[in-house]
């Protein structure tokens, strides 16, 4: 995580000595805000490498001595496949038309999004990927 967290630290410091300079050169408010967004986020996501990698301990590539051999072994759970998020989106779908055509698709958008969002919380809790 260390070299993460210094790959984003250093953009985030490119952007913020940009900022000012990209302002006096152009007085556009747009661009500045825009630079400025761009360092609070990788400052945020920095912030968010740093604490990881302070729970993690020293991973084979962090170190300079490091093997590839090092690395063998169960590195993780990457969930499987999922078809929960497809539903979320087209139930975001019908409350977005919901919105536009009537609220009595909103409601039943509403609905089934509930039905999609539990399905997707408890997806790991019955079936072929149970735990």
């Amino acid at each position: 995580m260390k070299a993460e967290f210094w790959t984003i630290i250093g953009c985030g410091i490119f952007f913020f000595l940009i900022a000012p300079i990209y302002w006096f050169l152009t007085y556009d408010w747009t661009g500045t805000t825009a630079l400025v967004m761009t360092f609070l986020l990788c400052a945020l996501l920095g912030f968010y490498l740093y604490v990881v990698a302070k729970q993690i301990p020293a991973r084979p590539e962090d170190r300079d001595d490091g093997e590839i051999a090092d690395g063998a072994g169960e590195q993780g759970f990457f969930p499987p496949y999922s078809w929960w998020p497809l539903a979320c989106a087209s139930t975001l779908a019908i409350i977005v038309l919901g919105v536009v055509i009537g609220w009595w698709l909103f409601i039943i958008g509403l609905a089934f999004g509930t039905i999609a969002v539990v399905g997707w919380i408890f997806e790991y809790y019955r079936g072929v990927h149970a735990h």
